[in-house]
C-alpha cells in the first residue's frame, strides 16, 4: 500500500499527458519533414514506411515519453528535497546523455535479435557514430521537455500558493467579521458604553481613555492589520485595547496576568489570534461555580516554536478539542488559519489543565529567523 502511495504522490497524469502530446507533436513534425523530403528530396532510395513507423517513431516514442516520466518523477522529488540548482543541472546532463545511449542500444540490440544486422558486420563505432550524430537534437528535445516538467510543477506551486493566499486573506476578513461581530453585540458594546457613562461621573479620565481604547480596537479590526502575520508587540497592543475594556467591566470578578519573553516581540505570530482565545476562556471559563476568573497569558519559546498559552481557573471542559473546534466557529477559524499558514508544522489544541483546574488553549509556531 505504501508503494501506491508514494507512487500518487510523485505522478502526475496531466502532467505525464503534457508530455506525450508534446513528443506526439514532435513526431507529427517529423512526418511531415519525411513527407516532404520523399516527394520532392533528390534520393529515391528505398524506403519502408512500416519500419519507420514501427521503429523509427512507435519504439522511440514510448522509451522517450517512458524515460520522461521517471524523469518527471526525479524532478518533483529534487524539488521536495531542495537539491542545489547546480546539482539539479548536472543530474539532467547526465540523463540527456543516458536517454540517448538507451534509444541508440534498443535501437541496435533490436536489429541485433532481428537479423538485420549480424554480429559479425555490427560494429561499436558506427553505432557511437549516430548517436553523436543526434546528439545535439537529442539534447535539445531532453531539455525542451524538462523546461514542461519544471514550468508545470512551478505554475502548479504559484496557483496553490496564490489560492492559499486567498483563503488567508478570506480567513483574515472573516476573523475581522467575527470580532467586530461580536464586540458590536448588545450585551458588549452597551456593557461597556455603560460603563463609560458611569465613569464620566467618577473618574472622567478613565471614561476617556475606554473610548480610546474602545476606539482603537475597533479600528484595529476594521482597518489595520491588513498583513496575514505582525509583529507580537503589535499582537499585544491590540489585545491590551481589549483587555483595558474588560478591566474596566469586569473589574471585580476578573484578574488578568501575562507572562511574555520580550525577546519574542519582534517575532512573526498571525494577526488577530490572541483576542479569540481570551474570549473563548472568558465566555466558558465563567459558570455558576466560577463567578471570579483569573486568566494567565504565558508566551515563550520552546524548541525553536513560539508558545503561546492561555489558561483560566474556571469550569472544565465535557467534550475533547475537536468536538470545541465543531461548536465554536471562532476557534475553527483559527486553527484553519494556523493550517494555511504553516501546513502541518504547528499546534493548536483547547484541553483542561493537569490539574483539572480550569482550561488551557495551546498555540505553537514555528519563530521567523
Amino acid at each position: 500500500m505504501s508503494f501506491f502511495k508514494n507512487k500518487n504522490k510523485y505522478i502526475d497524469l496531466k502532467l505525464v499527458l503534457v508530455l506525450a502530446g508534446f513528443y506526439a507533436l514532435f513526431d507529427l513534425v517529423l512526418i511531415s519533414k519525411v513527407l516532404y523530403m520523399r516527394c520532392f528530396g533528390e534520393e529515391k532510395s528505398y524506403f519502408s514506411w512500416f519500419d519507420f513507423f514501427v521503429y523509427n517513431l512507435l519504439a522511440d516514442y514510448i522509451i522517450v515519453v517512458s524515460f520522461m516520466i521517471l524523469i518527471a518523477i526525479s524532478t518533483k522529488r529534487l524539488l521536495i528535497k531542495h537539491y542545489s540548482w547546480v546539482k539539479i543541472i548536472s543530474i539532467h546532463i547526465i540523463f540527456s546523455i543516458l536517454i540517448g545511449l538507451v534509444i541508440r542500444l534498443t535501437i541496435d540490440i533490436h536489429a541485433l535479435l532481428t537479423g538485420m544486422v549480424t554480429f559479425e558486420k555490427y560494429e561499436v563505432r558506427s553505432s557511437i557514430y549516430r548517436f553523436m550524430y543526434v546528439i545535439d537534437l537529442n539534447f535539445l528535445i531532453y531539455f525542451a521537455m524538462v523546461s514542461i516538467i519544471y514550468s508545470y510543477y512551478y505554475l502548479k506551486q504559484f496557483k496553490k500558493a496564490e489560492s492559499k493566499q486567498r483563503q488567508l486573506e478570506m480567513q483574515l476578513v472573516n476573523t475581522r467579521m467575527k470580532m467586530l461581530s461580536s464586540q458590536l453585540q448588545p450585551h458588549f458594546l452597551f456593557n461597556t458604553l455603560n460603563s463609560i457613562a458611569v465613569l464620566t461621573d467618577i473618574d472622567a479620565g478613565k471614561a476617556k481613555d475606554t473610548i480610546a481604547d474602545l476606539s482603537s480596537f475597533l479600528r484595529e479590526i476594521l482597518y489595520d492589520n491588513d498583513r496575514n502575520t505582525i509583529s507580537l508587540e503589535k499582537e499585544l497592543r491590540v489585545l491590551e485595547y481589549y483587555l483595558n475594556i474588560l478591566n474596566i467591566r469586569f473589574s471585580d470578578h476578573l484578574l488578568i496576568t501575562k507572562e511574555v519573553d520580550d525577546s519574542l516581540l519582534s517575532k512573526k505570530v498571525p494577526a488577530l489570534l490572541l483576542q479569540p482565545i481570551l474570549e473563548n476562556s472568558i465566555k466558558h471559563g465563567y459558570s455558576y461555580n466560577h463567578t471570579d476568573l483569573e486568566i494567565h497569558i504565558k508566551i515563550y519559546a520552546e524548541d525553536k516554536k513560539l508558545v503561546i498559552m492561555v489558561q483560566n481557573n474556571g469550569e472544565t471542559m465535557n467534550f475533547s478539542h475537536k468536538e470545541l473546534l465543531q461548536k465554536g466557529m471562532g476557534l475553527s477559524n483559527i486553527n484553519d488559519r494556523l493550517s494555511n499558514l504553516y501546513g502541518n508544522n504547528y499546534f493548536f489544541e483547547v484541553r483542561n489543565k493537569k490539574d483539572k483546574d480550569g482550561v488551557e488553549a495551546v498555540v505553537k509556531i514555528p519563530m521567523d529567523p
